[in-house]
């Protein structure tokens, strides 16, 4: 990425992440919404520490960005932007937990189950979980109807068991936990299109449905989302090895001690990152079908693979 372009991204992606993150407080205040009969203060609490204050807001960033280019820019944008990130935080948070990853540290701070308890984080996850879907569904004028249903299913089909749980217990058996031979090159990449690269291809549809993209349009949308997804995971995959952890504000190398595999190990750490470039190259070339008006997801595409943290 040109210095340039790199400056004006970064201008940009912190531009909406502050927005995001307004927007995320708002849903997440302590007042009771309309049809809520009370919010449990410690539970906003954990809700709030699980979702605020960090984050590269990367996959509202798609949302939005994706939606814009194709001249839409309004409020049910954000609030679907907030649903994915919401969820991705849902995730984060069960993740962290004893039974899963077992992580005392995530974006700099103590996970929500060290700075609560467990219950309390297993709860918090599941309240983010399900005002996603809240936020995903509306508000929606009549004819946003379908629009709506069509941001819900995506949703759902990214989050569950075709997606990111269903990734996360395919992650759990390449560790060993249920007597599973280790993966391949073929079952890791299946793995990680699950896990991580569902929710982000989905963000970028998202933003497709919300634009009201023409079929073709939605098409390489979709190729670009699952590359972006795709390299994301091999950027994060090098990253544990070679990034420092109070830089990454979390645990590294944290994958080669529970003995999971990765493409890292598979490939070695050049041929991943070649394979990385490769991969965000091939979501550029998704967008010829965009012109200039297209740059900044290109521009996201480089982010994705350049990124430090």
């Amino acid at each position: 990425m040109h210095q340039d372009s790199s400056v004006a991204f970064a201008d940009r992606l912190a531009q909406v992440a502050v927005a995001v993150e307004d927007a995320l407080a708002g849903f997440l205040a302590p007042a009771a919404r309309e049809g809520e009969i009370a919010r449990p203060e410690r539970l906003m609490a954990a809700m709030r520490h699980a979702v605020l204050g960090g984050g590269k807001r990367l996959r509202p960033f798609l949302v939005i960005e994706t939606a814009r280019l194709l001249g839409r820019d309004t409020g049910d944008v954000m609030q679907a932007a907030c649903a994915v990130e919401m969820l991705h935080c849902y995730s984060l948070v069960h993740d962290d937990l004893p039974a899963m990853d077992d992580d005392d540290l995530r974006r700099g701070q103590p996970t929500v189950h060290i700075a609560f308890d467990e219950a309390t984080a297993i709860l918090a996850g599941d309240a983010l979980l399900t005002l996603a879907f809240e936020l995903a569904a509306g508000p929606a004028e009549p004819d946003d109807c379908g629009v709506h249903l069509d941001l819900v299913r995506g949703l759902a089909r990214a989050a569950g068991l075709g997606g990111m749980v269903g990734g996360q217990v395919l992650d759990l058996a390449a560790e060993g936990r249920y007597g599973d031979a280790p993966p391949g090159e073929a079952g890791i990449e299946t793995l990680q299109a699950m896990k991580t690269g569902a929710l982000l291809a989905f963000s970028v549809e998202a933003g497709a449905i919300l634009g009201r993209a023409t079929v073709d349009q939605r098409r390489a949308l979709v190729a670009y989302g699952q590359a972006i997804g795709a390299a994301f995971q091999i950027a994060d995959d090098v990253l544990d090895r070679e990034a420092d952890a109070a830089a990454m504000g979390k645990r590294t190398a944290k994958d080669a001690d529970k003995g999971k595999g990765t493409l890292v190990d598979i490939l070695g750490l050049p041929a991943a990152r070649a394979r990385r470039d490769a991969i965000a190259a091939t979501a550029i070339a998704a967008l010829s079908c965009f012109g200039p008006e297209a740059d900044i997801l290109r521009d996201a595409a480089r982010f994705t693979v350049e990124r430090r943290v």
